[in-house]
Order: structure tokens, then C-alpha cells, then sequence
């Protein structure tokens, strides 16, 4: 059953070699962790902005051959919701992607793994984890 839903810093992390999900994570963490569809356009754009893009765009690949994503369409709703509460507090989020990941682990009931706690704290109903507290 899937619980988390990484976000982009997370996999960058993961990518670099800083962060082991398997030092966070108990149980095989590709069964229990997605990521959104957002997340694959962000590590791609990395990957080829980057100063070595092949070698980053194949470690992408690699990365995604196994984890399941999430497509947006399973957060419409929510993301509408959310946009609307952010607008109405006052507090529009200058960073759609953000909104559309937060939406995401909300409409999906997952826990958002995320180094950029401060980006989701105004979500309502929103989980955050930061496993990158836990780098040495």
C-alpha cells in the first residue's frame, strides 16, 4: 500500500547519493512510496540543465523504471479546492507545481516526504515528513 509521496528535493537527494530510503524506510520503500507526475517534468528539466545531462537524464530513467507515478488528473479537484483556500486566505502559492504535489498527497491520502517544509506547512490536511532532517 502505498503511504508517501517523495517529493522533488527528496529524489534529488536520493539521485546525489545523500539520502537512502532504505536507512529511512523499514519495508521495501518502492512499494510504499510514488512520486507525481510533476516531480518526473522537474527531474528531467535537472537532468538536462545540469552539467552532464546524459549521465543525469539515464540515472532519471533508472530512477523511474521502478517507482510508480502519479498522474495529476488524480488531483483535479483538490487542486481547485486548494488553490481557491490559498487565494481566500490571502496566501496564493507563487509555485503551481507545489500546489499540484501538495494536491496530490492530499487527494491521494499520502504523506508528503519533503525537505521544503515551509512550501506545504498552509496545506490543510496536508502529512509532511522531512526525511532529509535525518542526513548526517
Amino acid at each position: 500500500m502505498i503511504q508517501y509521496l517523495l517529493d522533488t528535493n527528496i529524489c534529488v537527494f536520493y539521485l546525489r547519493g545523500k539520502l537512502s530510503f532504505n536507512q529511512v524506510l523499514t519495508n521495501n520503500w518502492r512499494s510504499i512510496c510514488c512520486i507525481s507526475e510533476i516531480t518526473v517534468l522537474e527531474l528531467y528539466y535537472g537532468a538536462k540543465n545540469s552539467n552532464n545531462p546524459e549521465k543525469h537524464r539515464q540515472a532519471v530513467d533508472f530512477f523511474l523504471e521502478n517507482i510508480i507515478v502519479l498522474p495529476v488528473s488524480s488531483c483535479t479537484a483538490m487542486y481547485a479546492q486548494n488553490k481557491v483556500y490559498f487565494c481566500k486566505m490571502g496566501k496564493p502559492l507563487h509555485d503551481e507545481f507545489d500546489l499540484i504535489i501538495g494536491s496530490t498527497a492530499t487527494a491521494n491520502h499520502l504523506t508528503l516526504v519533503t525537505d521544503n517544509v515551509k512550501h506545504f506547512k498552509d496545506f490543510p490536511s496536508l502529512k509532511i515528513e522531512n526525511w532529509a532532517e535525518k542526513l548526517p
